[in-house]
């Protein structure tokens, strides 16, 4: 059997809101060490605050403070933190319900072992040093002895200088393993070829493979080189330049239908105006020096094909 690929990948990008006028009261008293929470219709007071009733829907403009000590609800272990949590030391994730609210504030608690923690138990805000208006200006909760009297207040939510935006990096860390179907397709593209594998029911051709046919639902193993050449199906006109993609906008990136496949693949389209990609637009692979894959694809100079030739393939 050959060898199955495997690779690490990751997924990232920020993500960035604007803020309404809860959250902002929220985060900025965060900065200026003040947790608010909302008042809902029936009297509750909803710590992180929500702009609208999860009961009623209502819209909720009420805001109060609460304490910054509070009680253990619920808590989970972590042996092994990582990259970018909290703390870089072992630490419980914890749910804390802060004197004077209803609900449970999710954050970490620094402890020396999970012996040290225990649903019940009283704790406090330890403020991050370095304050910006973010849930990371609570640097994480600590045990504080102490009883619950602390209620809520109202507080008019008015800072100076209030946080009206925020930008959450995010970020997936995983290993992709392709499996048999994929690893041979992948093994084939590094010798500039292109196979797919055929169904035994239907006969259709999928590129890439999946080891499986997605209409038939019976597995494939017959492979079959197809292209190199094939049919523009569809297509569209990139105008925003990625970040790390070392490509001029605009640009086209496009279903290619290869001639032997059933099924369209994705590619960039180069060596031609980017206005003037069409559908039917026949094209072929062109390939860099000790790529894995082809760079983008070129027309051929051939007429354009049929749209009966390439219709089921849209």
């Amino acid at each position: 059997m050959p060898e199955v690929l495997s690779a690490p990948l990751v997924v990232e990008f920020p993500f960035t809101r604007s803020l309404g006028p809860v959250q902002s009261a929220f985060l900025t008293g965060l900065r200026e060490r003040t947790v608010l929470g909302v008042r809902t219709g029936d009297g509750r007071v909803l710590v992180p605050p929500v702009e609208y009733d999860p009961v009623t829907a209502e819209e909720l403009r009420e805001l109060t403070e609460v304490a910054t000590t509070g009680t253990v609800t619920t808590w989970a272990w972590n042996p092994a933190p990582r990259r970018d949590q909290p703390l870089a030391t072992p630490f419980a994730w914890v749910l804390v319900r802060l004197d004077g609210a209803d609900t449970a504030l999710l954050h970490v608690l620094d402890a020396p072992g999970p012996e040290a923690v225990n649903t019940g138990m009283r704790v406090r805000i330890r403020w991050a040093p370095q304050r910006t208006g973010a849930i990371t200006d609570i640097a994480c909760f600590e045990p504080y002895e102490s009883e619950a009297t602390a209620e809520s207040t109202p507080h008019s939510g008015e800072f100076a200088d209030p946080v009206t935006g925020i930008v959450t990096p995010a970020r997936l860390d995983y290993t992709y393993t392709p499996g048999r179907a994929q690893s041979a397709y992948l093994n084939a593209l590094a010798e500039q070829r292109t196979v797919g594998e055929r169904c035994p029911s239907c006969r259709k051709v999928y590129v890439p493979p999946r080891g499986a046919c997605p209409t038939c639902g019976v597995a494939t193993a017959e492979q079959v080189e197809v292209g190199p050449c094939g049919t523009v199906t569809t297509y569209c006109i990139v105008n925003i330049k990625a970040k790390n993609l070392d490509i001029e906008v605009p640009y086209v990136y496009a279903h290619i239908a290869l001639d032997g496949a059933d099924l369209a693949l994705h590619g960039r389209i180069g060596g031609i105006p980017y206005d003037q990609v069409r559908m039917g637009l026949r094209v072929e692979p062109v390939w860099t020096e000790g790529a894995r894959h082809p760079d983008h694809y070129r027309p051929t100079g051939e007429p354009d094909a049929d749209y009966d030739a390439y219709k089921e393939l849209l």
